[in-house]
C-alpha cells in the first residue's frame, strides 16, 4: 500500500532529506538557480540522481507552499514519512549506558518543535517523545525550523505521555522535569545514566499529574528581569549543558 506524501520546504530541510537513504522522495520542485547552488555546494554528491525533478518559478513554488508563508528558498520536496520504531523497541535495542530523551507535554507549535529537534540533534539527544495527537508531523514549518534535523532524530509518537514515563521508569530511566517554580538548578545534578528531560507547553507548563511521575524537578537560573524562556531556548540550554557534562566525564 502506497504511503501518503507531504511537502517539506527550504534548503537545509530538502538537502538533508535528499542525503538520507531512508527517506523516500517522490518529487523535487526547484528553481534553476536553486539547482545550480545545490550542485555547486554538493559537488561530490549527485543528490538529484533517481529523483523526479520539476523546474518551477519562485511564484509557482509560493503557490505550492500555500498559506504557510514558509520561505522555500527555491526548494520543495514531496516525501514520505520515515519508517518508525516504537519507544519500547528503541529502549530494548539501545545498550548505551548514557541515554538522553526529551519528552514534550502538550507542545504543538511547529516552529518550537522544529527548533527543539534542531537543538536535540546538535547536542546528541537520542530522541524526543511527543503526544501523537498534538504532533504536527506533516508541517512545512516544523521541517523548515528543524533545518534538516528531522532526518537525524527519532521521534516517538505516543498516545499518553504519563504511560510512557511509567514504562521508562521501569527501564531505569530518571525523569527530570523542568519547571520555573523548582528550587534546584539543573546544573547541580550529575547527568549520568538514562534520563528523560521533561518539558511542558509555554503558558501552561507541566500538569501536576505529570510532575508526580518526576524523580527530580529543576529550573534554569535566569536573570529575574526575564520571567521565562521560550521552550526551544530552554531545551537548547539544557541539552548543550548535558552534552558538555557527558563529554567532560567520559
Amino acid at each position: 500500500m502506497k504511503k501518503t506524501t507531504f511537502l517539506i520546504v527550504g534548503k537545509h530541510a530538502v538537502i538533508e532529506a535528499l542525503k538520507n537513504p531512508s527517506r523516500k522522495i517522490e518529487r523535487v520542485f526547484l528553481t534553476e538557480d536553486a539547482k545550480k547552488k545545490l550542485n555547486k555546494e554538493n559537488q561530490s554528491l549527485n543528490l538529484l540522481k533517481n529523483v523526479h525533478v520539476f523546474y518551477k518559478s519562485r511564484k509557482e513554488l509560493d503557490n505550492l507552499c500555500g498559506k504557510d508563508e514558509t520561505a522555500h528558498q527555491g526548494l520543495v520536496a514531496e516525501v514520505e514519512q520515515l519508517e518508525e520504531i516504537t519507544l519500547k523497541e528503541f529502549v530494548q535495542d539501545n545498550k548505551n549506558e548514557n541515554i538522553n530523551l526529551i519528552a514534550l507535554e502538550e507542545v504543538s507549535d511547529p516552529r518550537n518543535i522544529g527548533s527543539i529537534i534542531r537543538s536535540a540533534v546538535a547536542f546528541n539527544i537520542h530522541g524526543i517523545i511527543v503526544k501523537e495527537r498534538s504532533f504536527p508531523s506533516k508541517s512545512k514549518l516544523l521541517y523548515k525550523s528543524a533545518s534538516g534535523g528531522a532526518e537525524h532524530l527519532r521521534v516517538f509518537k505516543v498516545s499518553n505521555i504519563n504511560t510512557s514515563l511509567k514504562f521508562l521508569k521501569t527501564k531505569n530511566f530518571w525523569i527530570s522535569a523542568f519547571d520555573s517554580s523548582a528550587k534546584k538548578n539543573f546544573t547541580a545534578h550529575k547527568w549520568l545514566g538514562k534520563n528523560v528531560l521533561l518539558f511542558g507547553s509555554e503558558g501552561f507548563g507541566l500538569k501536576n499529574k505529570t510532575l508526580e511521575h518526576s524523580d527530580f524537578i529543576f529550573k534554569i537560573n535566569i536573570n529575574k528581569k526575564v520571567e521565562s524562556l521560550n521552550i526551544s531556548n530552554s531545551v537548547s540550554i539544557v541539552s548543550h549543558y548535558i552534552d558538555f557534562y557527558l563529554k567532560k566525564n567520559e
